[in-house]
């Protein structure tokens, strides 16, 4: 039985607006908002349609934290005027004219940076793994370093951990990479440093996210602390804008540093903190890039849940 609200055909002026002048997400949302669909029947109408797209691939590309890019997305998209009763092309167009600011070096931004945003594929790729809520580790201390390239892409991040078991039995650490907008997760690869060894990895295409099972090589006693060390090598994705880590548990000192190339530096840098990933980012604070190695940092003594994290702007 369909829903009355999926006969509407009557465009709001917030809709007549976006499909005029875009960009390609603020339609997409209009558009949905306008006839009436939560995601998940708008999910079912593209598989009738014989395209499969997932909800949290639907969410990011109204929130514009995504385009859509693939073949198959692309048909998605086609679909999905026929189904939001769309004149034909319109969201297609929008979506090259964004394709177009992107390659002139405008890339279409996210609206934040949040694994919550893929907690679905976060739920299905951990599941696969077999690891839980927090793993039966406490954070005692976490570092990250992430180092920008000359592409102004994220190129790598490194991050040392301090943990304590809290349950007896604990061998190994899910580490979850969330790549920046065009991020290909299959290219993406990760080392072990110390104190670990890698094992599986799976990752989602339409999201960008990668986890990776690092392996302790001993079972850890609940009260143990353990130290471990790892690369991601990204590389893969266009203009980096931020880099933020949200926190589900209380735990102890966290410290990022962003480092620049030489080649590529902001022109400002700035620290922020947000309570959601709903929430407006509040907390604002100028950091200066400074000494040889171009970086700017933040450190929190004792985190709390929600995030934190360093954004930039290049011009």
């Amino acid at each position: 039985m369909r829903h009355a609200t999926e006969h509407a055909d009557v465009p709001t002026a917030e809709l007549v607006t976006a499909l005029q002048g875009g960009p390609f997400h603020v339609a997409l949302r209009a558009a949905i908002a306008a006839r009436g669909l939560p995601l998940q029947r708008v999910q079912h109408h593209l598989s009738r349609h014989g395209v499969k797209v997932g909800v949290t691939s639907l969410s990011y590309w109204q929130q514009g934290a995504r385009r859509p890019q693939r073949p198959e997305s692309l048909r998605a998209v086609r679909a999905l005027e026929e189904i939001l009763r769309l004149p034909d092309e319109s969201l297609i167009r929008l979506l090259a004219e964004s394709g177009e600011r992107a390659a002139a070096g405008h890339p279409a931004g996210r609206s934040y940076r949040s694994l919550s945003d893929a907690s679905d594929v976060l739920d299905r790729l951990t599941a696969g793994l077999g690891w839980s809520l927090d793993g039966g580790l406490h954070a005692l201390g976490h570092h990250e370093c992430i180092r920008i390239g000359s592409r102004r892409e994220l190129a790598s991040l490194e991050a040392h951990h301090i943990v304590r078991a809290h349950r007896d039995g604990v061998d190994r650490f899910v580490a979850v990479h969330h790549g920046d907008p065009g991020c290909d997760p299959r290219r993406v690869t990760v080392h072990a440093l110390e104190n670990c060894r890698t094992g599986r990895l799976c990752w989602d295409q339409d999201t960008g996210v990668l986890v990776a099972e690092l392996l302790f090589g001993t079972r850890l006693h609940s009260g143990d602390t353990f130290l471990f060390r790892y690369r991601v090598e990204d590389g893969t994705a266009g203009t980096s804008r931020d880099y933020l880590h949200r926190f589900g548990f209380p735990g102890g000192q966290y410290a990022l540093q962003v480092r620049f190339d030489p080649a590529a530096l902001p022109v400002r840098c700035h620290r922020f903190s947000q309570q959601s990933t709903a929430a407006p980012r509040n907390g604002r604070q100028e950091l200066a890039v400074a000494g040889p190695h171009h970086s700017a940092h933040l450190v929190e003594p004792r985190t709390r849940p929600g995030i934190v994290g360093i954004g930039w702007d290049w011009e």
